[in-house]
C-alpha cells in the first residue's frame, strides 16, 4: 500500500507524512523533491504551475508509486494532488494507493505559510491552489481535519486503514 497525504500548501503534507512513515515504518517521499527544476524556479517566482507544467512530476511520482507496489513495499508519500486528474494520474492502475486530504481553513494555512522559511511554495501560490483544488470525495479520500495535532490524525489514518 501506499499512502498519499495530499491538500494545500500548507496542509501539514510533510509533517504528517515523515509522522505517518515513520509510526509504520515506512519509506517517505517527498513529493516536493522531484519537481522539475523549471517547475520550482517558477514557484519561486510566484508563478503558478499549469497542468503541463504538472504532468512530468506527476509521472515521476507514479513511476515511484509503481516501482515499490512491484517490489511489494509499502510507502507513504507527499504531493498536493490538488486535482481528481492528477490523483488518477498518480494511481494509474495500481489500486493499493490510498488519499488521505489534509482539509484546513484558507486562513490556517496562510498562518502556517508565512512562518514557513525556505520552502518554494509560499502565501503568493496558495490563492491558486485553492482555486484549483477539486476537493476528494469520501469514497475517493480519508478526510481529516488538518488542525489537528499530527499524531492525532497519524492515529486517525492508521486506524482507518488497519496499518
Amino acid at each position: 500500500m501506499v499512502v498519499i497525504l495530499m491538500g494545500a500548501a500548507g496542509s501539514g503534507k510533510t509533517t504528517v507524512g515523515r509522522a505517518l512513515a515513520a509510526a509504520v515504518r515506512w519509506a517517505y517521499v517527498e513529493g516536493d523533491e522531484h519537481h522539475p527544476a523549471r517547475n520550482i524556479e517558477k514557484m519561486h517566482a510566484g508563478i503558478p504551475l499549469t497542468d503541463e507544467d504538472r504532468r512530468p512530476w506527476l509521472a515521476a511520482l507514479h513511476a515511484l508509486i509503481a516501482r515499490a507496489l512491484d517490489r511489494r513495499e509499502h510507502g507513504v508519500m507527499a504531493c498536493s494532488a490538488l486535482k481528481r486528474a492528477y490523483r488518477d494520474m498518480l494511481r494509474g492502475n495500481c489500486h493499493p494507493v490510498r488519499f488521505v486530504y489534509l482539509q484546513a481553513p484558507e486562513r490556517e494555512l496562510l498562518r502556517r505559510l508565512s512562518t514557513r522559511a525556505g520552502h518554494f511554495a509560499g502565501p503568493n501560490l496558495l490563492e491558486t491552489q485553492l482555486a484549483a483544488l477539486e476537493p476528494p470525495s469520501p469514497d475517493e479520500a480519508l478526510v481529516v481535519d488538518a488542525t489537528r495535532p499530527p499524531e492525532r490524525i497519524v492515529r486517525e489514518v492508521r486506524m482507518e486503514f488497519g496499518l
